[in-house]
C-alpha cells in the first residue's frame, strides 16, 4: 500500500459511512429535518408525516408512521434505529398544572 491510498481509504470509509441521521422524534420534528436526517424520505414525504400529526395528532407509535401516504413498513424499519416517539407537550386544558386548593387564613379560622 503507498503512502496515498492508506491515508486516501480510511477518509473514503467515513465520508461515505452511513449512520450520520441523529434520532428524529417524528412527534416534533419540522418535514425539513425529517426529510434531511432519515433514508428515503424527502421533503414531500417529510410534509406528509407533519401533515399526518397534525390532522391525527401525535404518533403513539413507530408503525403508525407507515399509516403516511408514501410510507411503507420496509421505510419505517429501514429507519427504526434513527427514529424517537418523544410525545410533543400537551397542549389545551390538560397541559395546565392543576391549580393548588386555597389554604385557609389565620383571620377566617377563628373560633365562635
Amino acid at each position: 500500500m503507498n503512502g496515498t491510498s492508506r491515508f486516501l481509504i480510511p477518509l473514503l470509509l467515513i465520508g461515505s459511512a452511513p449512520g450520520w441521521a441523529g434520532p428524529v422524534n417524528i412527534n416534533t420534528a419540522d418535514a425539513t429535518t425529517i426529510a434531511r436526517e432519515l433514508k428515503g424520505i424527502g421533503p414531500a414525504k417529510a410534509q406528509a408525516i407533519v401533515e399526518h400529526r397534525q390532522k391525527h395528532g401525535a404518533f403513539r407509535s413507530l408503525d403508525e408512521l407507515a399509516l403516511v401516504k408514501g410510507i411503507g413498513q420496509k421505510l419505517v424499519d429501514e429507519n427504526r434505529a434513527d427514529l424517537r416517539l418523544d410525545r410533543a407537550a400537551p397542549t389545551g386544558p390538560a397541559a395546565k398544572p392543576a391549580a393548588k386548593p386555597a389554604a385557609p387564613s389565620a383571620a377566617g379560622s377563628s373560633s365562635r
